[in-house]
């Protein structure tokens, strides 16, 4: 088992290298040129749109009105990554890091936006009368060849089932039965119990029921989160140029401030893009392609204005609730310092010590409750995902009720268990994904360009 483990983190480090990012990152830059920077500088447009209150009515066809759909897709997206993810970058790369993320999230901007503009266009209604989408469609019904089409759509959908599993269900249920036993000491087998009995009726309602929780829990989530780290982050207003500095100073140059050496971290540029590349990747989730099947069950009924709806879930991931977790962290002060075990402080034992550094005990309980809540909605988003991922393999929904039940029983498992294992293999899959996914983009970028150049047309008037 222990060869097994290291031969799943050896490929896991190799799918997850230079090569992987530079394709996710490369394939935005490509289509922002492609799209004349259109993603960014209708930004504004976008967050108007999904802010106002046509967003929250039915246009068309679809199961969940844009809003719902957008919360379904940052339920599942806004999770420990935000939080654990963010901590872990700047450790490992350096303040720096948090700068390259932003880079990142900036062409994963466009990322999203394809992605969710095919997965409208290319939608399907299933035998139910529900809508079914997503790249796995994109690719079926977009691509000239079809036998291709056909086999990348199959590949996609394989991964996001089993992905679902591991990212998206167990490994979230762990960190709540691990937040619960470190705050209150309760077991984690009663904690697994409890999350068992919350998520079935939720999952097993479908769409409209996940979409209207994550309506409620994301929004609360995220408000309660960024105040918290507001409230640090203006108390800490005298480490703010110097945090920010180091920030931006150790993105491109590290040995400017003391040598490329922090408390008890040393940092290169090497390490800062790598790593910010990487956790910005796994945070938004720009170019997995998952954010494009809620995407495809809203009611807009235009591909280009529901991508632009789509894609500022990546500026609400990254520009929004991860800047404010480095901030926080950067404004603290704390970064290379050593724990009680004499190892410097990482993943959420920083960002609880960064918060607890202005709040006291209350801030460490706002990071366990942020924990838990992030997980709880990624659990919700991610059925979703795995649903209509299997729901595509077996081309009916007639087993639809029995993997909702199933993953609702597995957050038990999840909850209660080592996942070292299962980290790895749902990374490694989590990469297979964003494989068929990003290639789509690159062959289907000349729909995308037409499909947005046709919409600029409806914003300019």
């Amino acid at each position: 088992m222990e060869l097994f483990g290291e031969i799943i983190n050896r490929l896991d480090s190799i799918i997850w290298g230079p090569l992987t990012l530079i394709l996710f990152v490369g394939t935005g830059v490509y289509l922002t040129i492609k799209l004349r920077f259109l993603p960014w500088i209708n930004l504004p447009h976008a967050l108007k749109s999904v802010l106002s209150r046509d967003a929250h009515k039915s246009e068309g066809a679809g199961d969940v009105s844009a809003f719902g759909s957008l919360m379904t897709a940052l339920a599942a997206t806004i999770g420990t990554g935000n939080i654990v993810g963010v901590a872990t970058a700047m450790v490992a790369g350096g303040p720096g890091a948090l700068v390259w993320m932003w880079i990142a999230a900036l062409f994963g901007l466009s990322t999203k936006y394809a992605e969710c503009l095919l997965a409208t266009k290319y939608r399907e209604v299933n035998e139910k009368g529900e809508i079914s989408g997503g790249p796995m469609y994109a690719m079926k019904n977009g691509f000239k060849n079809k036998k291709i089409g056909s086999i990348m759509g199959t590949l996609f959908a394989l991964f996001t089932a089993i992905a679902t599993f591991g990212i998206g269900n167990m490994s979230q249920a762990n960190s709540i039965s691990g937040s619960f036993h470190n705050m209150f000491g309760i077991s984690p087998i009663f904690v697994g119990i409890g999350l068992t009995i919350i998520v079935f009726p939720i999952v097993v309602g479908g769409i409209k029921s996940i979409s209207g929780v994550s309506t409620i829990v994301v929004p609360l989530m995220a408000v309660l989160y960024v105040v918290a780290g507001l409230v640090c982050i203006i108390l800490n207003y005298k480490n703010i140029p110097s945090g920010l500095e180091q920030i931006f100073v150790m993105a491109v140059n590290p040995h400017a401030i003391g040598g490329g050496v922090i408390g008890s971290i040393t940092v290169s540029v090497m390490n800062a893009v790598r790593f910010g590349v990487a956790r910005g990747v796994f945070s938004n989730e720009a170019g997995l392609g998952s954010a494009a099947i809620p995407a495809a069950a809203s009611t807009i009924e235009d591909p280009a204005k529901q991508g632009y709806i789509s894609m500022t879930g990546t500026f609400f991931d990254t520009i929004v609730v991860c800047t404010i977790t480095g901030l926080t962290i950067a404004s603290s002060g704390l970064i290379g310092t050593v724990g009680a075990d004499g190892k410097p402080l990482e993943g959420v034992a920083l960002t609880a010590a960064a918060f607890g550094s202005v709040l006291g005990p209350i801030g460490k309980y706002l990071v366990s409750i942020g924990i838990i809540l992030f997980a709880f909605s990624t659990i919700l988003g991610w059925e979703y995902y795995g649903e209509k991922a299997f729901e595509y393999l077996v081309g009916s929904t007639k087993w639809s009720m029995f993997y909702r039940a199933f993953f609702a029983i597995v957050t038990f498992f999840g909850a209660t268990q080592s996942l070292d294992l299962v980290w790895g293999i749902s990374d490694i899959m989590n990469a297979l994904m964003a494989f068929p996914n990003l290639i789509s983009l690159i062959v289907l970028s000349n729909v995308i360009k037409s499909e947005t150049d046709r919409y600029q047309k409806i914003i300019k008037k």
